[in-house]
């Protein structure tokens, strides 16, 4: 056997420890936020009860952007909007005009909502709910028109920001939260599970001074239900972070809470007391050890299945239509006009399901619509409680994903919120194995080529 000399084994000492480094500090980030406030009365999204358009602002809402560049070249965008959501065609736009733009692949462009019920409604999301009148529904149209160009813009800014950056990644907790099938279907004997982690992303400069927060918490915004636009509990958060931290930029993400509300609600002081409670959580994460953050950022999107339960017939939905009132007779309006449109009504919905695989440090799971939260508690059960972020109301919100559990259970989130949905009815059994499934699937692919893609030196340095 050859023998090496101390001198190269100090020189390869020095790769390794520089390879390793680089692991963690070949990041380069940019982050960008634009105010999204309307500038005329608009409806309030995600109460069917509201009469009227807005009021005055109580607060500004916002689209903000981070950008992360790996070390292979590859950039990735996560976006946050402070609305309820956005359908899958609006989305598609945003993402076909990031790649026309500035060359992001569908799968490394993240959109997320707030899911604030105190902001605007864009596009059509929800529109059976709403007793709009046309003047109001023009109002919508120049919104969403413009709106759709600001989260755009804000994703170019934020890759014309683009420096060198350290990324770092910590779990805090905070108990606000309150599973609310319990309390407001009476029924506690219902078992009440709640994610109350808070993942905190931080995002360091060359210079040390923390640049961008992304953190997360599963729970509804909705604390408050008035005419006042506004980011709720979500909005107050953001704001209370970037007032402690001048020049850094806080990037909210709703985690799984479809079945989760902050109680007790109904006033400015406790939207604005759940924000500092949520901002000092992330704060206790940020003063204590974090753990760094590698890459390389591999990443993947597809789209899966998910059955839907029989469709009415036209019959049926004529029938309703002189039956019924309010929200449930425009339901069904809005499927009868889909039925003239498409010729039938769809018997199962493309399903978006996104994953982040950070090196093997942080994966993130983006799952679309209103998921319940005993996808989180499985998905990170299955892969991993320390490394494992998973995202709800991401891409697009179309319905309310429900789990076998709350399927078996019934009620509003298995079902009854299809209506204002515009959905033809409740999802089929299966839904939450297929989703899983798929999730599995992606969360092993990224994984294996972010392995695949290391170096030797990265591979020895391990």
């Amino acid at each position: 056997m050859k023998r090496v000399s101390p001198g190269t084994i100090v020189l390869l000492l020095l790769v390794v420890g520089t390879a390793a480094g680089q692991g963690q500090s070949g990041w380069r980030a940019g982050v960008a936020s634009v105010p999204i406030t309307p500038k005329e009365p608009i409806w309030l999204a995600g109460y069917g009860s509201r009469e009227r358009p807005s009021g005055e602002v109580l607060q500004e809402i916002h689209a903000k952007a981070l950008a992360l560049e790996d070390e292979t070249g590859a950039v990735t965008v996560l976006v946050t909007i402070d609305l309820l959501g956005l359908s899958r065609r609006l989305s598609d736009q945003i993402a076909e005009r990031a790649w026309q733009e500035f060359g992001l692949s569908r799968d490394r462009v993240g959109l997320n909502f707030s899911h604030t019920h105190s902001g605007p409604v864009a596009g059509d999301v929800l529109r059976p709910a709403y007793p709009m009148e046309r003047e109001h529904v023009r109002v919508v149209r120049r919104y969403t028109s413009w709106v759709l160009d600001e989260i755009v813009k804000v994703i170019g800014q934020s890759v014309e920001q683009l420096s060198p950056a350290r990324l770092t990644f910590g779990q805090g907790s905070a108990g606000f939260a309150v599973n609310r099938r319990r309390v407001r279907t009476g029924k506690r004997h219902l078992p009440g599970p709640v994610d109350h982690d808070v993942p905190v992303l931080a995002v360091h400069g060359a210079d040390g001074e923390l640049r961008a927060v992304v953190f997360g918490y599963a729970c509804h915004a909705t604390v408050l239900s008035g005419y006042q636009i506004n980011g709720d509990w979500p909005g107050f958060a953001q704001e209370s972070l970037q007032e402690k931290h001048p020049g850094t930029t806080a990037l909210f993400v709703t985690g799984c809470g479809a079945d989760a509300n902050p109680l007790p609600r109904r006033s400015v002081d406790l939207a604005r007391s759940y924000g500092r409670i949520l901002a000092f959580a992330v704060d206790l994460v940020l003063d204590g050890e974090m753990a760094p953050v590698g890459g390389p950022l591999t990443t993947a999107f597809e789209r899966v299945a998910i059955p839907f339960s029989k469709p009415p017939s036209r019959l049926e939905l004529e029938a309703r239509v002189r039956r019924e009132t309010g929200s449930r007779q425009r339901h069904a309006r809005f499927l009868l006009e889909r039925i003239e449109r498409e010729g039938r009504l769809p018997d199962s919905y493309p399903y978006p399901i996104q994953v982040w695989q950070f090196g093997e440090d942080l994966t993130l799971i983006h799952l679309a619509g209103e998921v319940v939260v005993d996808y989180s508690l499985r998905l990170r059960e299955a892969h991993g409680w320390d490394t494992v972020w998973v995202a709800s109301y991401s891409n697009e919100v179309f319905a309310y994903i429900p789990s076998l559990r709350v399927l078996k259970e019934g009620g509003y989130e298995g079902a009854g919120a299809m209506v204002g949905y515009g959905q033809s009815g409740p999802f089929r059994a299966p839904v939450e194995e297929i989703i899983v499934e798929k999730v599995d699937e992606l969360v092993k692919r990224t994984g294996a080529a972010t392995t695949s893609r290391r170096t030797p030196k990265e591979t020895i340095a391990q």
